[in-house]
């Protein structure tokens, strides 16, 4: 055995090293090393190449606007299809990672929803465009697994890095659609195809990806360290969880109520701007397709850096501050990035909104990997559950922002954007209520002499603890014990019998 900072991991075994759940402890962003770092580049290509199929069609809307004789409300009703669809499919695929692994469910959803974007090339009225972009969605929720296997993969001490980037990378699908698409419809062009013919051949090419991106899941992953939940748990060596305790105690704990309001005014938002950016640029300042595409990509494109700069910074501010370093910089962040936006609808220039809209970008980015810094630590028994829980609330907040404010005529796109940033704002206040009782919450310390065991254990009951079914909590626990502020660090831990004992 090996040590790194006082924890053994095994060297022959692993590449990179690992604490006692076999989590990796550091985070090699370009490493492919197996499993841990496999994982995450199956996983962010994958959930890319959902996203992209997912915001394929609206840097087209001005041609397939014309084609199918759309009207504002059969766009806006598309845009609400495109990110409805996900609401239930996240929360489904929260249980279904929980139960049988992020790599089967995930792959699963993403093969089930290729057709429809092959689909999207006959669609010939605003109903049949309505249903691509429904079905196409519930690809989307190939976010959930995605932040299941990175904190499944990665310790506390990284898990928000991987999770964000991770989850920024994917995101990045949506800005590479925005010039990407017009891109491809260009060339299809060029070799003789008509506009109405152009367009829909141009989504044959996400369609190719996101199934070829299942099929290397598929042979390539692997979901734990140990290995496949199927393999583990027919070894016996991985206990097969109880769906509706699982389910129980996701929905019971209130934090993940509060993670998905949070989650719903930063993704939600999001996915809103990604659904009318292009647009609004070539509506209100009169720019071509191709310039308003490029524009909009650079909203997307931003997630390059900024969602893993929003991760990194909660793992940051943890070793700091702990888990209320954590909460305080997620609430700074999000709280700014409803100030830049009701700043973005009243700017009435071309230069200082696209200025805005990007430093704008970055903020409300951030603050999504800062959401996914907190999330692994709500539960660990129900871990997907919660995730699901706090991705579908994502989806949620996108389409309320999407029907309140972008549907129809009742208010320009500009005062639309403004009034969503009262509402981010608003909203992102409920973070203020989120408490630990092993480490405090933004305003109150932690309970005397709790400890990160006495909060996992309460997911088990007393016959689950006597056959052994919570060890995984309790090495979670332990592992989480860096969430401690400084002036907690003194706190006593509850010393366990070794598993061998």
């Amino acid at each position: 055995m090996a040590s790194i900072d006082g924890i053994e991991f095994e060297a022959k075994k692993f590449s990179l090293p690992v604490d006692s759940e076999n989590k990796s402890i550091n985070f090699p962003l370009f490493s492919v090393a197996k499993p841990h770092m496999r994982a995450f580049h199956l996983c962010w290509i994958q959930f890319f190449s959902c996203f992209l199929s997912t915001f394929a069609a609206p840097p087209l809307l001005p041609i397939i606007r014309d084609s199918l004789n759309l009207t504002a409300n059969d766009i806006g009703n598309a845009g609400v299809a495109s990110v409805s669809g996900a609401v239930f499919a996240r929360v489904a695929m929260g249980a279904a990672c929980d139960l049988v692994g992020p790599r089967l469910a995930s792959a699963t959803l993403t093969l089930l929803t290729a057709p429809a974007v092959y689909l999207s090339a006959v669609a010939d009225s605003p109903t049949g465009f309505f249903m691509m972009r429904f079905f196409t969605g519930f690809a989307l929720a190939t976010f959930v697994s995605t932040q299941y296997w990175m904190s499944s993969m990665f310790s506390p001490r990284v898990v928000g890095q991987a999770n964000g980037q991770a989850a920024g990378w994917g995101n990045l699908g949506g800005g590479v659609a925005q010039f990407v698409m017009p891109l491809v419809y260009s060339i299809v062009l060029k070799t003789g195809a008509t506009p109405f013919a152009a367009w829909r051949i141009a989504f044959f090419f996400p369609a190719l990806l996101q199934m070829s991106s299942a099929f290397a899941v598929m042979i390539f992953g692997q979901d734990l360290p140990d290995g496949n939940f199927q393999e583990l748990q027919k070894s016996g060596d991985m206990h097969k969880d109880n769906a509706s305790k699982i389910l129980y105690h996701g929905i019971t704990n209130y934090r993940s109520w509060i993670t998905a309001l949070g989650y719903g005014f930063c993704f939600g938002v999001e996915l809103a701007v990604n659904n009318i950016v292009a647009y609004y640029f070539y509506d209100r300042f009169n720019l071509n397709l191709n310039i308003s595409g490029i524009i909009a990509a650079s909203f997307g494109m931003v997630n390059l850096f900024s969602r893993p700069i929003g991760g990194g910074l909660s793992d940051f501010m943890a070793k700091k501050f702990g888990m209320r370093g954590r909460l305080w910089s997620w609430w700074i962040v999000q709280t700014l990035s409803g100030v830049l936006c009701i700043g973005l609808g009243l700017i009435d220039t071309l230069s200082a909104s696209i200025a805005v809209m990007i430093i704008f970008s970055v903020f409300v980015q951030a603050a999504e990997g800062l959401t996914f810094g907190v999330v692994p630590f709500v539960s660990r028994r129900s871990m997907g559950v919660v995730s699901g829980m706090t991705g579908a609330g994502g989806n949620v907040g996108a389409v309320i922002t999407q029907v309140i404010f972008f549907r129809g005529s009742q208010f320009a796109t500009e005062k639309g954007i403004t009034y969503m940033g009262f509402m981010i704002i608003a909203c992102t206040l409920g973070i203020t209520s989120i408490y630990f009782p092993q480490w405090g919450g933004m305003f109150c310390g932690p309970k005397p002499h709790f400890t990160e065991e006495e909060y996992y254990l309460r997911e088990w009951d007393a016959k689950e603890q006597e056959q052994g079914l919570h060890e995984i909590s309790m090495k979670f626990a332990e592992g989480s014990r860096n969430e401690r502020s400084r002036k907690a660090m003194s706190v006593p831990t509850v010393e366990r019998t070794p598993d061998h004992a």
